[in-house]
């Protein structure tokens, strides 16, 4: 009988820490997690796939939550259900445009361009501030414009 009272406290205790992270605002950025991620049109295994996503990192916008389920946009708009296992937290960009981006060694027109960055190219995100993000592309960094990646919000700051 105390053993499953004390079951019963411990899970009691957990409860609000997975409520809370349901109860995460949307829309918030994320990214696919593993390396093949399966879009549905509906919140279960029974809904049809409508995507077969093979790029882990892709950055994905989670625009609804159910229980085990998010309701996410990619970077083209299209919309649908992925299970909530297959999304990470890890910040990602994709860079977006019809041209190659540069990526400087300090975050200003001025500075040093690192390399350039092709459309579609994901790299990780980190310290943004204002109109400039670092971008990690496979080791390689560098600061790019915000207005130049798909994945953050206007003036959104990441430490």
């Amino acid at each position: 009988m105390r053993k499953a009272w004390l079951l019963s406290v411990a899970l009691a205790a957990l409860a609000p820490a997975a409520q809370a992270q349901d109860e995460r605002q949307t829309p918030y950025w994320a990214s696919i997690s593993a390396g093949e991620a399966m879009m549905r049109t509906g919140p279960g295994r029974n809904y049809p796939a409508t995507w077969l996503y093979r790029r882990a990192d892709l950055p994905i916008q989670v625009v609804e939550v159910y229980p085990n389920w998010r309701k996410v946009q990619d970077p083209d708009g299209t919309t649908g259900w992925m299970l909530v296992n297959l999304l990470s937290d890890t910040r990602t960009a994709i860079v977006i445009g019809d041209e190659p981006r540069p990526l400087h060694e300090e975050p200003n027109e001025g500075a040093k361009v690192r390399f350039l960055a092709e459309p579609g190219v994901v790299g990780r995100l980190s310290d943004c501030a204002a109109d400039w993000c670092r971008l990690d592309v496979k080791g390689r960094k560098g600061y790019i414009r915000a207005a130049h990646v798909w994945g953050t919000d206007p003036g959104e700051r990441i430490d």
